[in-house]
């Protein structure tokens, strides 16, 4: 179960499993170990805490987008671990070639399919 993995000394802290120095590492961590996450959701968590500045959020809002810009040719219909690391890679540099942080071209594209931010 999650919270026995995230328990240090009878104390949950979610942190003491988190390399703030390697959020990738992390996130392999985490999709390897906790049951049901996979890269996507493993990369939301770790961007909602502070961690993932660097990694991509990859839904269908933010796919159909990297169609639109020729950073990928199509929508993958599975996004397993080899193909999700690779999409990001392609997004990465597109979003080092247009100079905009990887957080920042996830939440535009993701805006630009989606329609709105809402909390």
């Amino acid at each position: 179960m999650a919270r026995e993995l995230f328990t240090v000394e009878g104390r949950l802290s979610v942190r003491a499993q988190m390399d703030p120095q390697n959020p990738f590492q992390t996130r392999e961590w985490l999709v390897g170990n906790v049951k049901g996450m996979g890269y996507k959701e493993a990369s939301h968590f770790l961007r909602n805490i502070g961690l993932g500045r660097d990694l991509a959020i990859l839904d269908r809002h933010i796919l159909k987008n990297l169609v639109r810009f020729g950073v990928i040719p199509d929508i993958p219909r599975s996004l397993g671990r080899g193909r999700y690391l690779k999409i990001e890679v392609a997004m990465s540099d597109f979003a080092r070639l247009i100079n905009i942080p990887m957080s920042h071209l996830d939440m535009l594209l993701w805006y630009m399919g989606a329609g709105e931010v809402f909390k």
